[in-house]
């Protein structure tokens, strides 16, 4: 009962100062408006027709979110789920995404329907990868992961080829609750009446769920058709909000895990409680983003003030409750490959460079016909820079991933899938904002700022346990989540500077310099072969520290300079050409398969398949939908997306 009237206090306190931001009107004039009074004059029809509207779309879309969130999070044991964790938040996404760009006339009808069908397709692609069984496990967090991923990738290069058509979504992206008037609340309320039903009927079999699916059936529960109801009538609840005000991610995940830490025991007053706090913590953030378009005479998104309150939150009940849960997760296997490294393999390696390289210096395509000769000298002073960068981008982020995973004992430890490369790009987008500056003016040193700090936010949190795989993730899905928004935020302003934006989050080499080129080259071989220099210390260090110590290595100072090689080379990379996702993550695990289970082997042969790997995607974007490219960043996480899926289908009884 505590929680529950703690809950009601703070909700109804919430809904009287929201309705006070920015507003002219006395409180005895809303309150003539609320018992019926007709509005007269600009303040009272806006406040009628804008600000209430608003205030009745958050407490739904904040309520409906708060509940899918809890009836994931039951349905699977699992406190780390919610739509954006699944997958299906970026399903949804994409489902609009295609709708716009395939069918334009069918936006005002099908939207949620398109919604529907891309998360409830996400879900279904990560159950397959996770597998029935692994629904309580780290495994299906690192599916929805990868799902997220890879259609971010897909639908980035939707956007980027067919912009004429999604350029109005991006306010969806950022997640904007702003109204004209009650239409939208009138169509999206009947949809919550499913949220009701499921608040008053799936107490009781949730309370059954948690004796364990053996036991629930055995008292005559069918789980199975519980499991498909509840979550599809999620899906759909979900798929209208989003089709309603775009993507509002935390809330689900938040609600349900700050219900049961407010004291929520049972499954009904965890339901009921987390649909409290999921509309409470909606129209906080809400709020906080009426008082922010007040100073900053701009549209702030809803989207990003929840994540701005979202992500700490988050952080803070890893730190108080998840935690636990979270560090008697098993270490993470990814990979189990062969045990010989033979010359035979370095030099397939090598001869897989120099094809891609050939192919990325020899194709020439001219009227739709494809030739194959040497470039011409309009064509070569454009084609060398981009074979650099992609061949020495490559094969940094392969270095890097190689130093982290080894340091950190975590083989999905990535600069991308760590925050890394969000740290450098935040903080290029936040320097690049307040100085006016344009991103690709920027230098190195300011991404490498932003990657070190995420990295020490992320040592100083996974410190407490460990570095455990699940709690590093966790906070790595935070923090980009949250950059994400502020991305989508820059997006929706319809600046010049959003397809430039964009352009360079995708990872091009398009636009790389003859001199950004050759800084790129010489300072990726510097830290390579600083990281071939401290082999010794890497080797020893990823065995233990203890040995490390024994064996005369000063540990925390070569711990860190290590970190820093690893987070020089994501910045410099991410500063020149863009966020590069999946091969530092990608390289060193098939090197591994190939056997290259010592440091040296491993640097050195993840070193040639990551250039490999870029070179293949640049030169891939390039033709295969001639005349328009693809960028290369945006190939490989298509690539290196679906190797991670086939990775974790393979291990997904062992994950």
């Amino acid at each position: 009962m505590r929680p529950f009237v703690l809950s009601i206090s703070a909700f109804l306190s919430l809904a009287l100062l929201y309705l006070q931001i920015d507003s002219a009107l006395t409180l005895s004039a809303q309150l003539g408006i609320l018992f019926g009074k007709d509005a007269v004059g600009f303040d009272e029809i806006d406040w009628a027709y804008s600000r209430l509207p608003r205030l009745a779309m958050a407490l739904l879309v904040g309520s409906v979110m708060g509940c899918i969130g809890s009836v994931i999070q039951q349905l699977t044991r699992n406190p780390l789920l919610s739509p954006v964790t699944l997958g299906t938040s970026s399903g949804a996404w994409l489902g609009l995404i295609l709708l716009a760009v395939f069918w334009p006339q069918g936006q005002t009808e099908y939207q949620a329907i398109a919604a529907m069908l891309g998360s409830a397709f996400a879900l279904g692609f990560v159950l397959l990868i996770s597998g029935l069984r692994n629904l309580t496990g780290l495994s299906l967090i690192l599916s929805g992961m990868a799902i997220n991923l890879l259609f971010g990738a897909i639908t980035t290069a939707l956007i980027l080829l067919n912009d004429q058509y999604a350029r109005n979504l991006f306010i969806w992206g950022a997640g904007d609750l702003s109204q004209n008037g009650w239409e939208k609340v009138h169509w999206f309320w009947p949809h919550c009446l499913i949220a009701l039903g499921i608040l008053a009927f799936a107490g009781k079999p949730l309370t059954l769920l948690r004796l364990g699916q053996a036991a629930a059936s055995a008292r005559g529960l069918n789980v199975v058709l519980l499991f498909f109801i509840l979550i599809m009538s999620g899906l759909w609840l979900l798929s209208t909000a989003i089709t309603m005000v775009g993507i509002i991610g935390f809330i689900g995940l938040v609600a349900p895990n700050a219900a049961r830490f407010l004291g929520a025991r049972t499954a009904s007053s965890e339901l009921l409680v987390s649909t409290l706090l999921g509309a409470g913590i909606l129209l906080s953030a809400d709020g906080i983003a009426l008082f922010a378009n007040t100073m900053a005479f701009d549209i702030v998104p809803t989207g990003l003030t929840t994540a701005l309150i979202g992500a700490p939150l988050l952080i803070f009940l890893i730190r108080q409750r998840v935690g636990a849960t979270l560090h008697e997760n098993a270490p993470v296997k990814l990979f189990q490959g062969a045990n010989i490294f033979t010359y035979k393999t370095i030099i397939l390696a090598v001869c897989a460079v120099l094809t891609v390289s050939i192919l990325g210096i020899f194709t020439h395509i001219e009227n739709h016909l494809y030739g194959f000769h040497w470039p011409t000298e309009f064509a070569w002073p454009l084609r060398w820079p981009r074979l650099i960068a992609s061949l020495f981008s490559g094969a940094g982020m392969a270095v890097a991933g190689v130093i982290l995973q080894r340091l950190i004992h975590n083989p999905l430890a990535s600069p991308d899938l760590l925050g890394l490369s969000a740290g450098a790009i935040l903080a290029l987008i936040t320097v690049s904002l307040f100085f006016g500056i344009r991103i690709s003016e920027l230098g190195p040193l300011v991404a490498f700022i932003g990657s070190m700090s995420t990295l020490g936010v992320l040592l100083i949190l996974g410190k407490r346990f460990q570095f455990a795989p699940a709690a590093l993730i966790l906070t790595g899905v935070a923090l980009t989540a949250l950059i994400e928004t502020l991305i989508q935020g820059v997006l929706m302003t319809g600046t010049d500077d959003v397809y430039d934006i964009l352009r360079w989050l995708s990872g091009s080499t398009y636009r790389v310099t003859q001199s950004q080129a050759i800084i790129l080259m010489i300072g990726v071989s510097v830290f390579i072969l600083i990281a071939f220099g401290l082999q010794r210390w890497l080797t020893l260090l990823s065995i233990s520290r203890i040995t490390a110590s024994a064996r005369g290595v000063s540990v925390q100072k070569s711990f860190i300079l290590l970190l820093i090689i690893s987070a020089g080379l994501c910045a410099l990379i991410t500063a020149l050409v863009g966020p590069i996702a999946f091969v530092s993550i990608v390289a060193p695990h098939l090197a591994s398969l190939l056997g290259a289970q010592k440091v040296t082997s491993q640097l050195f042969l993840s070193m040639l398949l990551g250039a490999t790997l870029l070179q293949f995607s640049d030169w891939l974007g390039q033709v295969i939908i001639y005349p328009n490219q693809l960028a290369a960043g945006t190939v490989v996480a298509i690539i290196g997306g679906s190797y991670f899926i086939v990775l974790l289908l393979k291990n997904r009884n062992t994950v």
